[in-house]
């Protein structure tokens, strides 16, 4: 019996998995992303390094044959600074030689971030009404 070969459990081993240009291309943006939101968590999850604010999933990196991409929806608004790469409702697309630009997902982290809190509140606010 052949032996499978196993499936990463953390972002360490997801990227180091990759070809060398995707690796760089997803810890260029997962440092942009940290960066952009300081108080995120890092996190694993549906088989890809992700990020969670007051615990709630915000965005999730990852690889194809052919793309990277960052995962996530899209808030509205975006349109015009994502113009050349392919959007769906939940999905930017990118290659590693035309990143996505680092405005651009410090503003879509930062807008993730503030819907979270507007739906769920923040830790602090969470923990004075329990009391």
């Amino acid at each position: 019996m052949a032996v499978r070969p196993s499936r990463p459990t953390n972002a360490a081993e997801y990227l180091a998995a990759l070809p060398q240009d995707q690796r760089n291309a997803l810890q260029t943006l997962r440092k942009q992303i940290l960066a952009a939101g300081p108080e995120l968590e890092e996190h694993f999850g549906y088989g890809m390094p992700a990020f969670k604010h007051n615990g709630h999933p915000v965005v999730y990196i990852g690889a194809a044959k052919a793309h990277c991409a960052l995962y996530g929806s899209v808030p509205s608004g975006f349109a015009e600074q994502l113009k050349g790469y392919k959007t769906s409702k939940g999905t930017i697309r990118f290659t590693p030689d035309r990143p996505l630009p680092l405005e651009a997902v410090k503003a879509i982290v930062r807008e993730k971030c503030a819907e979270i809190e507007v739906r769920w509140g923040t830790k602090k606010m969470r923990s004075k009404v329990g009391k």
